[in-house]
């Protein structure tokens, strides 16, 4: 019998897998893997390691053990797999991030030498990076009429998998494949479980109770009010297809719904025109802002780390991250805000730490996020705007009851933002005076051009 290799990687399900229908295509026996990359693994903190391994151990489960897990560089474990296996082709998802593009490359140059083509069918977006362009072909800049283009193009249906889709082989009966590894296990908690089914399952649970009021109350910390599905989709135990399908575009909460999707997938495809802004400005015109990297700067940004910085708002979103590997949306922007505009320091600072921290951190989402806070990017917000982290905290937890759960200095504290009764003891006082330094970061940002 013929058989073929599906490396799994940022799509760790098996509904709704185009690859996994191409793969077991033509009566092929079909062989799972997933290589545990030593650079993701290096790069990675232990909630998302532990996040990959539940999901990793689930599908397993899912395969009847019939998942090969093994450890090392995909471009010389691949193609090793290939000639125990006798495999005729390799099924992927499409990985659009620049490290996935490089690794995927090195895979199929490594086996050319056999022949073996690298088939990659999908990707982890709704619509896929390079097909939404203008008239003229070129990339979108701008959201907007990146979104209402990205409309007009679509999406495919939902792809009919499952795990009886495919013949699949035990590689305990396969002579010369690596060696088996565990999937990751840090122990670490997380705040919600991980894998396939906990994917479908809080989808289902949030179109039932959350989603006809998610336009209301996505931007309020203190309020359930988000699918907290992010990390599903970065592991892509769900694919966003699949959520597409519920959403019923005549109300409010599903349409607001859905233009999230849709800046998941312009960050996507921003990020595969121009690779470099990983870590680069997109907009160079920005290279010439001054920004601290002293001695202060690292004790300001290690004091922001550890919300520590005297603003209960951003204290608040900073130790959520810290005990829970999660922030919610609008607070991510609030202390993004903060640290670039308040405190002056690089966007890369932030961007870095909650790659680090965050459960969901995806790298075009989370960099370009973070560039937008900074006025550096695409559709960036416009670098005169600096939010004020005390009516940000008004506005937003109105009641105090998010800065309340997660600093708990404040748990008794009646007007946590504006402490106009006193600030209590053993709570900091703000480490700058905010409209001394709105004012130094329009200084700053006044000098460009």
């Amino acid at each position: 019998m013929l058989s073929t290799l599906l490396w799994f990687r940022r799509d760790l399900r098996l509904f709704d897998l185009p690859a996994l229908l191409d793969a077991a295509g033509g009566d092929a026996g079909v062989l799972g893997c997933f290589v545990l990359d030593p650079r993701l693994e290096a790069t990675s903190g232990p909630r998302r390691m532990q996040f990959l391994g539940d999901s990793l151990r689930e599908l397993q489960d899912a395969l009847d053990g019939r998942l090969l897990i093994t450890r090392g560089r995909p471009e010389e474990l691949i193609p090793q797999i290939c000639s125990a296996l006798g495999a005729g082709a390799v099924h992927i998802s499409a990985d659009f991030s620049p490290f996935g593009m490089r690794r995927d490359a090195a895979v199929a140059e490594s086996l050319a030498a056999q022949g073996i083509p690298v088939v990659a069918t999908g990707s982890p977006y709704l619509v896929s990076p390079g097909r939404v362009t203008k008239d003229d072909g070129s990339p979108y800049k701008v959201f907007t009429p990146f979104f209402n283009r990205w409309r007009e193009v679509g999406w495919r249906s939902s792809a009919k998998s499952g795990p009886s889709a495919a013949e699949w082989i035990d590689p305990g009966g396969v002579a010369g494949l690596p060696d088996p590894v565990d999937a990751p296990n840090p122990v670490v908690a997380l705040d919600f479980p991980a894998g396939e089914a906990a994917a479908r399952q809080r989808w289902t649970e949030f179109v039932a109770d959350g989603l006809q009021t998610y336009a209301a109350e996505r931007d309020r910390p203190d309020k359930p009010g988000t699918s907290r599905m992010s990390a599903h989709l970065k592991f892509g135990t769900i694919h966003p297809r699949t959520m597409a399908a519920d959403l019923n575009l005549r109300d409010p909460g599903p349409t607001a719904y859905l233009r999230e999707l849709a800046f998941r997938d312009f960050y996507a495809a921003v990020m595969h025109q121009w690779p470099a802004s990983a870590w680069e400005n997109w907009n160079p015109a920005f290279d010439v802002i001054e920004v601290d990297t002293g001695a202060q700067a690292r004790a300001a940004f290690e004091a922001w780390k550890q919300g520590r910085t005297g603003y209960p708002i951003v204290d608040a979103g900073m130790r959520q991250l810290s005990e829970s590997g999660f922030m919610h949306n609008r607070v991510r922007m609030i202390v993004a805000s903060f640290l670039v505009k308040d405190l002056h320091l690089p966007w890369q600072w932030g961007a870095r730490w909650f790659l680090e921290q965050l459960t969901d951190a995806d790298m075009a989402s989370n960099q370009h996020g973070w560039q937008w806070s900074a006025g550096t990017g695409t559709d960036a917000a416009p670098y005169f705007r600096v939010f004020n982290p005390s009516a940000q905290g008004e506005r937003f937890d109105p009641a105090g009851d998010y800065v309340r759960r997660w600093v708990p200095e404040l748990a008794d504290t009646a007007d946590v933002h504006r402490f106009k009764a006193g600030r209590p003891a053993g709570y900091p006082e703000p480490m700058v005076d905010h409209a001394t330094e709105r004012a130094e970061a329009l200084r700053r940002y006044g000098l460009i051009g």
